[in-house]
Formats: structure tokens, sequence, C-alpha cells
């Protein structure tokens, strides 16, 4: 049954508390307001809406409440999707009350796009888990288009509004890290590649890799060192970072090169992804030719050695709180205070 109130039509929130929460509850809509004087007005709302779920449209009905009914709009709105909205006048619609048939799930759709481009609305975002992925074909044959993918979903999105599409686009970065590890004789810890461009090489590098999600850069880095070598260490410093494009899958990349401080000493290998790993006496780590003929790689080690030497400093993390979204976060800035051998052994791991 679908109602629609008229222009002229007001209903007090206080007459039909009930009512109020249900609609709220299943459409996500924003109802009149929670003062008990406070009015239900709008030029045209509807929705659809069921008498047998919601019977207090019956009692609407019997107390002969300014309600008008539409024949029109009997056959044409059909159920709205539950979604919620947005802080950026979007929408986002509950994967986990998508209709199963696809017949449904198509009609509803459209019903609902329909509803949030007379709201106002901007961008619709649907994601649809691996289990539903039948619904994929219909939501691109209504106009949605691929945002990202993750292992267990897939997510769409809808630009209601004519002009270009508004909506952030998906990650364009991947993240690594590389540590230089270096101890009081001198040493550094190098490990060998079995696989990729390194290992072509022969060469001897510094443990590097890819930081996991949600993970900060300096667990990223104490955590490669560890899973590498079996080198226990802590974080000093960021000494410098290098921004590359069109790298793998056609994304950015940065690699955000770390001063550690070891604190075991003895190499145990991981042999799934390392041939070997020592400690590299410096003279013959800085000898290697990759270091004389790659600009990016002499650079990098002159500026970890500069570190190493205090004659250099580089990025301090530390963690703070931000009040805009009360997450913890960490800022890394210039160190001022202290050069990374008057740090102490328990700084943050």
């Amino acid at each position: 049954m679908a109602f629609i109130w008229s222009n002229s039509s007001s209903l007090k929130v206080n007459d039909l508390p009930q009512l109020r929460v249900q609609m709220k509850a299943h459409f996500g809509l924003r109802i009149g307001k929670h003062a008990s004087n406070s009015i239900i007005k709008s030029p045209c709302v509807y929705t659809s809406i069921v008498e047998k779920r919601f019977p207090l449209l019956k009692k609407i009905k019997e107390k002969s409440i300014n309600v008008t009914i539409s024949d029109k709009q009997l056959s044409e709105v059909k159920d709205i999707l539950d979604f919620i909205e947005d802080d950026y006048e979007g929408v986002i619609i509950n994967c986990n009350s998508l209709p199963d048939a696809s017949n449904l799930f198509a009609a509803a759709l459209q019903s609902s796009l329909s509803y949030w481009k007379y709201m106002g609305k901007k961008g619709v975002w649907l994601r649809i888990l691996k289990e539903q992925a039948d619904l994929v074909p219909v939501a691109l044959k209504s106009g949605f288009c691929y945002h990202h993918a993750e292992p267990g979903y897939v997510m769409l999105t809808y630009w209601i509004p004519d002009g270009p599409c508004l909506l952030p686009s998906t990650g364009t970065h991947q993240i690594g890290v590389g540590a230089f590890v270096i101890n009081n004789q001198e040493q550094v810890l190098v490990v060998k590649e079995k696989k990729g461009p390194s290992w072509c090489s022969g060469i001897w590098k510094i443990p590097t890799g890819f930081i996991n999600k949600s993970e900060d850069i300096f667990s990223g880095a104490i955590r490669e060192v560890k899973e590498e070598t079996g080198i226990e260490t802590s974080f000093l410093e960021v000494v410098a970072f290098r921004h590359a494009h069109q790298v793998i899958f056609d994304k950015s990349d940065i690699l955000f090169i770390c001063l550690l401080k070891p604190l075991t000493f003895d190499v145990s290998i991981d042999t799934t992804e390392i041939e070997d790993a020592m400690w590299m006496p410096l003279d013959e780590f800085l000898n290697q030719q990759v270091h004389n003929e790659d600009q990016l790689s002499g650079k990098i080690i002159n500026i970890c050695m500069n570190m190493f030497e205090n004659n250099h400093r580089g990025f301090k993390v530390e963690q703070l709180t931000s009040k805009l979204d009360n997450q913890i976060t960490h800022l890394y800035s210039l160190a001022l205070e202290a050069s990374p051998k008057e740090q102490s052994p328990e700084s943050i791991r």
C-alpha cells in the first residue's frame, strides 16, 4: 500500500510515534523531529508500506487523518531497499537485506533509485557479497559501476546527479617498507631474495615488503624484519620515502625507508621468501655494484648512513587521537629533540 502526504497535510509526530519509529527503522528515513510538537510536512514523500507489516496505517485511515492515497503510486511504487545515509548526501545499501531473486532485486533497485533521486541523494554504494554474485549483472544493467573488490565482496557505485561522478575512487597506492638495521659493529642486516628482480641480480639488500591492511608503517617495518630474518628490532625513524607510478596493476607505489635498532642478533631466515640473510660488514655492503650504478639505491643508503652517524634526522612517530573521528592515529614528524643514537632501546615496537 503506497501512501502520499499531500502538500496540505500535517501530521503530528506525537500522535503516531510508533509509525515514525517503524518507518525510520525500515527505510532509514528522517521523519519529523523528536520534539512532541514537531510536524511532518512534505510536498510528496512516498515509500512502500505493506499494511500487514505496518498495521498503524490502517488506524490512520480509520481516524481519517489527512493522508492522500494515489492509485498511480500503488501500481508504480515497490519496496525500497534498506539503506543508511552517509555524511555526503549519499546512501549505503544494506547488503544483508538484498532480495535473493534477481527479478525482485531489479525491481527494488529501480524503485530505490527513483526514490533517492527524488530525495536529492547523490552517490549510492552497493556492496554485493560473494554468495550474492548473481545480483552483480543486474546492478550493472541498472547503471552501477565497479568500484573495488575484496575477498568476499564487490563494491559498486551509482552517481545520481547529472555531470561527472564525484565519488572517491578506489585505492590508488600500495605501501611498502624497507628496513635499514645496523648494529654497533657497523654490520648491516641484509637478505638475498629467492625470487624477483633482486634475485636475478644476486644482490644483498635491506629487508623490504608491503604493509598489511590496517598496519602502521613502523609496525610493518618491524614485522618484515622479524619474518625475513628472525631479528627483533625497535623503530627509530623514517629516513626517506620513494614515490613511483605505474607499478603493479598500474598502481602507484610508496616505499618508506625506516631506520631500526636491533634488539637480537641471531639470524633465522624465512625460507619461503628468503634465500639467505646475514650481518654484512658495512664496507662490503656499500661496495656492491648496485649501489654505485643505481642512483636510487645509492641515495637511500647514503641517507641511512648519515642518519646512523647522526648527520641527518628523519621522521619520528607519535601516537595521537583525532577529535574528528575519535580514532587513534600516528603522526610522523621531523625529529628535532634526539638523534637515533640518543633514543632508548625501549622505542616504539
